[in-house]
């Protein structure tokens, strides 16, 4: 019962005090990780994602920890695949709802949609979407997009 007490003191703490919180970026990871383990359909600690820039687009690649978590590979084809199909209409209500936010790049890659090819493949332990494109606002909003993924979900991917 005082565990249960002590936590529901340091949330109320939390939101009284916002980012003065020191928790508070542990309560926003938690977060993340929860509503990314609902979105993408896949337990966020059996794989590792990885966002790469190029320089015209860049990938977004998520792998199994286990070459062996053949259900974890095929979560994650799934995932990925459907992600192309909605990032190519201008959907991005999962890492929206990831995020708990609007991610940097998203509302120039809605507008310009129809300017970046999204496309899907299979990797060995999992699988890429690479977003590509020929214009060069395209490109600056994939590229923030990217940078946004990588410091949020701490991959240490280059941020260039």
């Amino acid at each position: 019962m005082k565990g249960i007490f002590l936590i529901a003191i340091m949330l109320v703490a939390c939101f009284v005090f916002g980012s003065e919180c020191p928790m508070h970026k542990e309560h926003q990871d938690a977060g993340m990780t929860a509503r990314g383990n609902k979105a993408m359909g896949f337990d966020q600690t059996k794989t590792t994602h990885h966002f790469l820039l190029k320089d015209n687009g860049g990938i977004i690649q998520v792998e199994t920890n286990d070459p062996k978590d053949v259900e974890s590979r095929d979560e994650i084809r799934g995932h990925l695949s459907h992600i192309a199909v909605l990032f190519s209409k201008g959907d991005f209500e999962i890492p929206m709802f990831i995020h708990d936010r609007t991610p940097d790049g998203v509302p120039v890659m809605k507008e310009l949609k129809d300017e970046i090819a999204y496309k899907y493949e299979q990797t060995e332990s999992g699988g890429k979407v690479s977003l590509t494109s020929q214009n060069a606002d395209a490109v600056e909003a994939i590229h923030e997009f990217l940078r946004f993924q990588i410091q949020d979900h701490k991959t240490g991917d280059p941020l260039k």
